[in-house]
């Protein structure tokens, strides 16, 4: 059963301590330097700033991460590392049950689709992308022209530099920066512990606290069939933190919405959210069905069983926050506030309400929603062969455009990471697609009705069950070579394909394609238009006091170690080895409170005193996974792997008196290498002291 939780949160009180709360996720480009030195007595140096931001790393497929040696060592959580753990593995090898140490560099097992990115420069872009604009322009026409702008600043960097090069708009696009990344494409795993380590306690301890998990893996990035080296890297603590200790987090945040407007929150809530919930719940009971059928069907739906909980349990607690009237009737009345500040400046004489703008723009949003969920956000077509069907198709059209035309996806920007995906050797499961794609065309036909065109277009006559089948059952796209001939073959080869997938890609792309440029022209480019209005105006009032909403860009949170109470019981700041025994027992070691067998053999070994996992109040969201938790001297101390369910709602709107964010603590990360994992070579190449080529087994 899914838990509500209630949010005890007072409109008085928010307004109170918004002042003084650990509040943000900041641009390194704009730090809270003096609410830092004020509150914590610490000044951030531009120094520290650019070791810590050149020491952090973006995964690409969702999470966050951090350079720890000298050598590319990479650290991030087991579950953002899951995808390669997964597709390393085989019927015989399953390292997401077994875990993973190479005890060497020639052991080292190279991931097969996975990109980490490494931001090395920011710039501002605001007035040539603004410059696009013109003074008559609708805010349709506003749109097209900001992004072919953005196009085409991304090129030149991109040419220029040979770096990965994305505009990223900011409060709305009322500022854009361009952000120039270091691309590693050559990244290996080196350890992962057993999945019943890193995520003990299952989906039932997901987002809850106390917690006892060992939620990390390694890798290792290389340059020239070499490990990478490293100018800028994080120091291992060795000291951990301690109760009230300021510490940093630096990671992606991937989403937020506090500074959406009232109309595009009650969106989320009522619209957005339940439809996504609605086809999280069926994916997920369809997936545990096929898992019950073999212990390989289970092996290979493992990690997409445990990425479709996260997400409902996510939007879950997403969903409840805004349906708490304390959080909404806040956010009203700082919106009406706000429309009187507008309303009330001359400069504004006659321009429309923003809001009023924004809140026709989500009801038209909603007429759409459906088709543009399932027909061009693929919610219909679940799985990576329809994936790869869908991006062949399209490419054949877009790449003869100029760039600055492309659909972004499409862009020189982004195009090899795009590449990288679609001529990826992974392992591709037919059983599987088949029940991932069967379930989704049945949302499809459910919600856009079974006389739908397009639905007709790809059901055939069939049912979901049977189309699925036999779409899977006669594509190639499996083959990596046949991807290749399609993609270099371009419009010809797309045309003249009879690959069922590819014919249903190409029977649905004209509709897709239509409701896309609907939304982008009538939702997109009118949110982004008035949005901008709506930040401009709130500068103009307060300044730059909040930092924009993330958008899977590299933020800095800053917190401090503390535990908190809930339902009168006082919940400390931190966890033991040992407790994760006496939880394991609590619950009788069943899945999934079963330790490892590792664990229970090394435990006359270890100091079950041993702290591994912590609490703090660091602002953070999905997307922060793997982040390095840092002290003032920008050393490894932890790293984030969760969020207690009272932090769900900082979605929205941040509050620190029970949310918090949960790390695994660098201090248990050392004692489970060394004595459970006998990975002393690891263990020692976090700590600086290994011997020079020890680890490459020289």
């Amino acid at each position: 059963m899914k838990r509500h939780f209630i949010l005890l949160i007072s409109i008085g009180f928010l307004l109170l301590t918004w002042a003084t709360a650990d509040e943000g996720m900041w641009l390194y480009s704009a730090p809270p330097t003096a609410k830092i030195k004020t509150k914590y007595g610490f000044e951030l140096t531009p120094q520290w700033l650019d070791h810590v931001r050149l020491s952090s790393v973006r995964f690409n497929n969702g999470g966050s991460g951090s350079f720890v040696s000298a050598d590319g060592l990479t650290f991030t959580n087991h579950h953002v590392g899951a995808a390669c753990i997964q597709q390393l593995s085989t019927e015989g090898h399953d390292y997401m049950k077994t875990g993973f140490y190479a005890k060497t560099q020639a052991e080292e097992a190279k991931c097969l689709n996975l990109e980490l990115d490494q931001l090395v420069g920011i710039e501002d872009v605001t007035a040539q992308i603004k410059a696009a604009v013109k003074p008559e322009m609708s805010a349709a026409a506003s749109g097209k022209a900001q992004r072919a702008a953005t196009a085409e600043v991304e090129k030149s960097c991109t040419a220029e530099t040979g770096l990965r090069c994305d505009v990223i708009p900011f409060y709305s696009g009322e500022i854009y920066d361009l952000y120039k990344y270091k691309k590693y494409t050559d990244v290996r795993l080196v350890f992962a512990p057993e999945f019943d380590a890193a995520f003990f306690g299952g989906d039932p301890d997901n987002f809850e606290y106390p917690r006892y998990d060992l939620d990390i893996s390694f890798f290792r990035v290389y340059e020239n069939d070499k490990p990478a080296h490293l100018d800028n890297y994080l120091h291992w603590s060795s000291a951990g933190v301690r109760d009230g200790e300021l510490i940093f987090v630096s990671g992606n945040p991937g989403s937020t919405g506090r500074l959406l407007t009232v109309a595009q929150l009650s969106f989320l809530r009522d619209v957005q959210y339940p439809l996504l919930l609605k086809i999280l719940a069926q994916r997920i009971e369809a997936l545990q069905n096929f898992s019950k059928q073999s212990e390989e069907n289970a092996r290979e739906a493992k990690e997409d069983i445990f990425s479709l909980q996260n997400s409902d349990k996510a939007l879950t607690g997403f969903e409840a926050g805004l349906e708490n009237r304390s959080v909404m009737t806040t956010k009203q009345a700082d919106e009406a506030k706000q429309q009187h500040s507008f309303e009330a400046n001359p400069k504004n004489a006659g321009v429309p309400n923003p809001w009023n703008e924004v809140s026709q723009a989500m009801a038209f949003e909603e007429s759409i929603y459906p088709a543009y969920t399932y027909l061009e956000r693929m919610r219909g077509f679940a799985g990576h062969l329809a994936g790869f069907g869908r991006v062949l198709v399209r490419g054949a059209e877009e790449l003869p455009k100029p760039n600055s035309e492309r659909e972004r996806e499409f862009r020189v920007s982004g195009l090899p990471s795009l590449k990288q995906q679609l001529f990826s050797t992974a392992p591709i499961y037919k059983n599987l697609e088949i029940v991932l794609l069967s379930t989704s065309l049945e949302q499809m036909r459910n919600a856009l009705g079974v006389n739908n065109p397009d639905v007709q277009k790809v059901l055939g006559g069939k049912t979901p069950e049977e189309a699925a089948q036999y779409l899977i059952d006669n594509t190639k796209l499996e083959d990596l070579a046949v991807r290749r001939q399609l993609y270099d073959g371009g419009q010809a080869a797309i045309d003249a394909s009879t690959d069922p997938l590819i014919v249903a890609m190409r029977g649905i792309d004209p509709a897709a394609r239509s409701v896309r440029h609907e939304y982008e022209d009538k939702v997109e480019s009118v949110v982004q238009q008035n949005g901008a209005l709506i930040a401009k105006s709130r500068f103009e009032e307060s300044g730059f006091s909040q930092p924009p909403d993330a958008t899977f860009t590299l933020r800095l949170s800053y917190g401090a170690v503390k535990g908190y109470e809930e339902n009168g019981k006082q919940i400390p700041f931190e966890t033991t080895i040992g407790g994760a025994f006496e939880h394991a027992a609590r619950h009788d070691f069943r899945p999934p409170y079963n330790l490892p067998e590792s664990w229970i053999q090394a435990k006359a070994q270890l100091d079950l005193n041993t702290p591994l996992d912590f609490v703090s109040t660091a602002d953070i969201i999905g997307g922060n996974s793997g982040s390095p938790t840092v002290n003032e001297k920008g050393e490894i101390v932890g790293i984030i792997f969760d969020g207690n369910i009272q932090s769900l709602v900082w979605n929205f709107v941040y509050d620190d008196t029970q949310g918090r964010a949960v790390s695994v603590d660098a201090r248990g990360i050392q004692e489970a290498l060394r004595k459970i994992y006998h990975a002393n070579g690891l263990a020692d190449e976090l700590m600086g002291t290994k011997v020079a080529g020890a680890q490459a087994g020289k």
